[in-house]
């Protein structure tokens, strides 16, 4: 199906790549000098919370709090009101953050978070994507502040959500083009199987929203000529990376977002091009509304979830 009247919303920053609402709509998103903005539910009105030295990604409510994943700074909180930055992490079972994402907070206080890459941070994500490192991570931070690892070997572990009943912790492979699920309690503990798999474009981040469903961004189409380039031997790949950005296989103008159910049935399936917005990578449905978030441009957007 493709997008209904999408509204896009300027924020005075670049690249808002993750967005959150609050109990009274209004939206949260972090853009690339490091500030976190908050949205009134009308796009109206901006206020910005604070800064977090870093680049700030996928955002959370955590009680009073924000939690941010930082690509730089790691895993942090920030006051809703706005205030200082608190440090929750750095590293994690043993090994530093490179590449801090996304999360999902459990209603004990459990953030289940990604590291994306071992190898490659924010700046070389398309690095990342050439060269398959699988090293990305999905780890888990108890109320108690004790880190655990739950995934290893993750290709570019990306956006992480919760169902309603936290049976398991979904996270988006986007060099793999599916959602991964990993079973939390009961008799499939500890195992792992597939939400939805065989993607056309690139998943980013997921998200829960208040219909209980998990909504899965497609930043862009499959790009064939990055496809070619991941096949080649290491040393043309590395040719490859070397070029100038305008150079290399980069990102198409459509975007989806998906909403699937815990069953891993698709309720609604969004695709095309929505105008002045473009490189979709955040989503959160809010009272029968998307909001979007995006890594390239300078504006949030939103639209109702289809009727169906």
């Amino acid at each position: 199906m493709e997008f209904g009247q999408v509204e896009v919303v300027p924020v005075n920053g670049h690249a808002p790549e993750d967005v959150v609402v609050d109990a009274e709509g209004r939206v949260y998103t972090g853009v690339d000098d490091g500030r976190v903005l908050r949205v009134s539910p009308d796009g109206r009105h901006l206020d910005v919370l604070g800064d977090t030295g870093g680049r700030p990604l996928g955002l959370e409510l955590y009680g009073d709090d924000l939690l941010i994943c930082d690509a730089r700074a790691g895993l942090l909180t920030m006051p809703l009101a706005g205030g200082p930055v608190r440090t929750l992490a750095t590293s994690a079972a043993g090994l530093d953050l490179v590449f801090c994402n996304n999360a999902a907070v459990a209603t004990d206080g459990t953030i289940y978070f990604t590291d994306s890459s071992r190898h490659f941070g924010i700046d070389r994500w398309r690095d990342e994507l050439i060269e398959q490192t699988a090293t990305g991570r999905l780890l888990r931070r108890t109320p108690d502040g004790a880190i655990d690892l739950i995934a290893d070997g993750l290709q570019f572990a990306n956006g992480v959500a919760l169902p309603p009943d936290e049976s398991f912790v979904a996270v988006a492979e986007t060099g793999e083009f599916r959602v991964d699920r990993f079973w939390l309690h009961g008799t499939t503990q500890g195992r792992r199987d597939t939400l939805v798999d065989g993607l056309p474009g690139f998943p980013d981040n997921i998200a829960t929203g208040s219909d209980g469903l998990i909504w899965v961004t497609q930043a862009s189409p499959r790009v064939p000529s990055l496809d070619a380039v991941r096949r080649l031997p290491e040393v043309l790949r590395a040719a490859v990376r070397a070029l100038p950005t305008s150079l290399q296989p980069s990102p198409k103008r459509q975007v989806g977002v998906l909403g699937i159910a815990a069953d891993g049935a698709v309720e609604h399936d969004l695709w095309g091009e929505i105008p002045g917005f473009h490189m979709l990578v955040g989503v959160r449905e809010h009272a029968g509304r998307l909001w979007f978030g995006s890594l390239e441009g300078s504006a949030i957007a939103c639209t109702d979830v289809p009727r169906v």
